[in-house]
Formats: C-alpha cells, structure tokens, sequence
C-alpha cells in the first residue's frame, strides 16, 4: 500500500549536519505513524525517531535526542529527519518506515514489528 523512497544522505564531517527526507506514494498517507531506524555495519537495525501521523507527537532515542528532529508534511506526502551535531558513531544506513496507526502500539514505538514498509535506505557516514 505504501512505497518509501529516501534521499539526502552523504558524507559530513563530525559537528556538521544533514536532512534527511522520505517521500511516500500510495494512498492514506496519514494513517500511518513514520519510524526512522539506522543500521551501522556488523550491528542489528535500531530505532532513531519515530512521528505521529498527525505530527504533534515525536520520540527519539536517547542516543539522538536534542541533536536530531523529526518531522512531516502531509501534504507533500513527506518525513524529514533533521539531523544536527553529528559524530561518527551516527555513521549508518538510515531507513524510514510506516507503522499503520490501526495496528500501533505507542508504548512499542521502537518495535521493528509494528511498521509494515520500509524504505531502501540511505547511507551517512560522519567523518572525524
């Protein structure tokens, strides 16, 4: 029911910053509830940010909050990650994801299991 596309990784040096954004197609955009994850090499995928369908609630990992900000734009069809103050252990490939609000679980935001689609993913290496 839902394709997702991101863009907007690359290299950056250590402090620098990035945006990175999930184009989504397919209908009711808005049902879904938009994750981002992040997958380093030879470690398992980990929950990043997770943002509401309606964009009033986000949540982040501990290891990103206050440095990355997730947001949406309905009407673009669109999720951003902002992603400020970079450092080298945020080196990995970043993928968005949709979790369809009737089946969400809030207290399970971080859970692989609760979103559906997934994005090919986008690579940002972070230099020192």
């Amino acid at each position: 029911q839902v394709q997702l596309v991101e863009s907007g990784g690359g290299l950056v040096q250590a402090g620098g910053s990035l945006r990175l954004s999930c184009a989504a197609s397919g209908r009711s955009f808005n049902n879904y509830n938009m994750g981002w994850f992040r997958q380093a090499p030879g470690k398992e995928r980990e929950f990043v940010a997770v943002i509401s369908w309606s964009g009033d609630s986000t949540s982040y990992a501990d290891s990103v909050k206050g440095r990355f900000t997730s947001s949406r734009d309905n009407a673009k069809n669109t999720v951003y990650l902002q992603m400020n103050s970079l450092k080298p252990e945020d080196t990995a490939v970043y993928y968005c994801a949709a979790a369809p609000v009737r089946s969400f679980i809030m207290r399970n935001y971080y859970s692989e299991a609760l979103y559906l689609y997934w994005g090919q993913g986008t690579q940002v290496t972070v230099s020192s």
